[in-house]
C-alpha cells in the first residue's frame, strides 16, 4: 500500500506569512495604544500617601504618579510616537524604531516599579508643610497604581517585540500620493479643422472653443 504525502500548495505557503503579519500588526497597534493609555492614566492617579507632623497634629499628604516621577509618562509618549513612526520607515530604520518602542516599554516598567516604593515626593511635601527641611513623611503607604503603570509599560514592550519580529512584513506609507513639486505636463491642444464636423464635436466635448484661434 502506497502512501501519498500531501504537498502544501505554494499559494497556501505564501498566505501564512501574510496572515501572521496582519495578526501581529493588529496586536502591536492594540498593545501599543492601550499600553500608552494605561501608563498615562496610571501616572495621574495617587501613588502614595502619608502624614506630616504639624503643630503636634498629623497632616495628610498625597502624591500622584506625576509627582513621584515623570519618566513613565514621557516614555509612554515616546513609545506611542515610535509606534506611529514604524509605518513611516523601512528596513533598518524600521528595526531601529521598533527597538526604540521596546526600550520605551522596558524603561516605563523600570521607572514605575522604582516609583512604587519612592517616598521623596512626600518627604518634600512634609518639609514644606512643617517648615523643617529635615522632616520626613510618616505612616507611608502605597497604592497599586504604580504597578498598573508597569503593566502598561509591559504592553508597550510587547508591541516593540512584535515590531522587531514581524515588522518587515508590515506595510509602509505609500509615496504614491506624495507631491514632488514638479509641474504637471501640459497636453498639447489638438488642432480643430472647422471644415470637419467630427472635429468640431470633439472640440466641444473637450471643453474647447472650436472657433477660437
Amino acid at each position: 500500500m502506497e502512501y501519498v504525502t500531501a504537498v502544501p500548495h505554494p499559494r497556501t505557503e505564501a498566505v501564512r506569512p501574510a496572515r501572521a503579519g496582519r495578526r501581529s500588526l493588529a496586536l502591536a497597534l492594540l498593545f501599543g495604544a492601550l499600553g500608552a493609555a494605561v501608563v498615562l492614566l496610571g501616572t495621574r492617579q495617587r501613588w502614595s500617601e502619608g502624614t506630616a507632623t504639624v503643630a503636634g497634629g498629623a497632616f495628610p499628604l498625597t502624591a500622584k504618579g506625576s509627582d513621584v516621577t515623570g519618566v513613565p509618562a514621557a516614555l509612554a509618549i515616546v513609545g506611542l510616537a515610535a509606534l506611529v513612526a514604524v509605518f513611516a520607515v523601512r528596513k533598518a530604520g524600521r528595526l531601529l524604531v521598533a527597538a526604540l518602542l521596546a526600550l520605551s516599554g522596558a524603561g516605563t516598567i523600570a521607572a514605575a516599579l522604582a516609583g512604587a516604593s519612592d517616598s521623596s515626593a512626600l518627604d518634600e511635601q512634609a518639609a514644606q508643610v512643617s517648615g523643617d527641611t529635615s522632616a520626613t513623611v510618616g505612616s507611608l503607604t502605597h497604592t497599586a497604581w504604580p504597578y498598573v503603570a508597569a503593566v502598561g509599560g509591559l504592553l508597550i514592550l510587547l508591541a516593540g517585540l512584535l515590531a522587531l519580529r514581524y515588522g518587515r512584513q508590515w506595510p509602509a506609507m505609500s509615496g504614491r500620493y506624495e507631491r514632488t513639486g514638479a509641474p504637471r505636463p501640459r497636453r498639447d491642444r489638438q488642432t480643430t479643422d472647422p471644415d470637419r464636423p467630427e472635429d468640431l464635436w470633439k472640440a466641444l466635448d473637450r471643453g474647447e472653443d472650436p472657433t477660437g484661434a
